[in-house]
Order: C-alpha cells, then structure tokens, then sequence
C-alpha cells in the first residue's frame, strides 16, 4: 500500500467524531514527509492479544534516573522473532502496520516517547528513532504555516 492509500485508509478508518478525519487529513503533508524517510511501508508491530503495543522502557546506564518509553517497529516478523520480546508467549503477536498509521499512534499515544524503526532486515543493531516531541514540534510548525497570512499581496496581477 502506498503512503497515499496508507493516508485514505487512515482517514476512513478514524473514529468518525466529527474531528479526527480532518486532523488526518491536516497533518498527512507531515505524515507522508516522515514515512518517506523510512524504508519500508509497513513494520510489524509486537502486541497484546487485544491489540495493545508492546512497549519498551530503556534506562540511560550511566543515569539510571533517566529513561525513555519507546515501541519497536521491526520490518519483518522473521526480525520481530529475533527480537528480545518473549514471541512464544501466546499472549503476543506481531502484525503488520502501515507506516504511517504507526507514526499517527505515536502523535496520539502520550505514553510513549519514540518509534525505533529497524530498517535492516536481520539487524536491530541500527535503527531511526522518531520522537513523540520532534513530531509534534513538525506537525505544529505545519499548522503554523498554514495558518500564517501569505506574503503575496493579493493584487499581484
């Protein structure tokens, strides 16, 4: 699925409230900017049974005080297998989730402080972190400049 069918798929599956849709809608520009920087259109996504995302906390070794809430994003259920998560738990499955689906859960999802997206296949050594605070900083700056007045006089003809 591309990133403009990914996006479709996204604003018709949202919950019809009267706002998500077009929240979606808005801030696709920075939905597709970001997938488009990622490998793969999908990622498998370790989970609960009832659909609720693993999550990981790492603690910073030499400030144990110091740690981050982050869910992987792996790019093929072989790696998901590889991956510390206990996979032969019948409590957890790994499917696949559009990309930019993950990164719209990852605006909505306060919990949470980043993705890491591991773009190798065989390899969790390396990954693209995406932060909760960078996105939403992207995604303000958009609605900034959106709503800012255009420096075009308007009688420019």
């Amino acid at each position: 699925m591309n990133l403009d069918d990914q996006i479709r798929d996204l604003i018709g599956n949202a919950p019809q409230d009267g706002t998500t849709p077009a929240l979606v809608e808005t801030i696709a520009p920075v939905l597709k900017q970001l997938a488009g920087q990622l490998r793969h259109s999908q990622y498998y996504i370790a989970q609960t049974l009832d659909q609720e995302w693993v999550m990981t906390t790492l603690e910073n070794r030499t400030q144990p005080d110091l740690s981050k809430t982050v869910i992987y994003a792996f790019p093929s259920l072989k790696d998901v297998a590889a991956s510390p998560y206990p996979m032969q738990d019948p409590q957890l499955i790994a499917l696949p989730i559009p990309v930019t689906h993950i990164l719209f859960q990852l605006l909505a999802m306060e919990t949470i402080d980043s993705v890491i997206f591991f773009e190798a296949p065989g390899s969790t050594e390396v990954g693209t972190e995406i932060q909760r605070q960078d996105m939403n900083h992207l995604v303000q700056t958009y609605f900034q400049q959106q709503s800012a007045p255009s420096s075009v006089p308007p009688d420019i003809a």
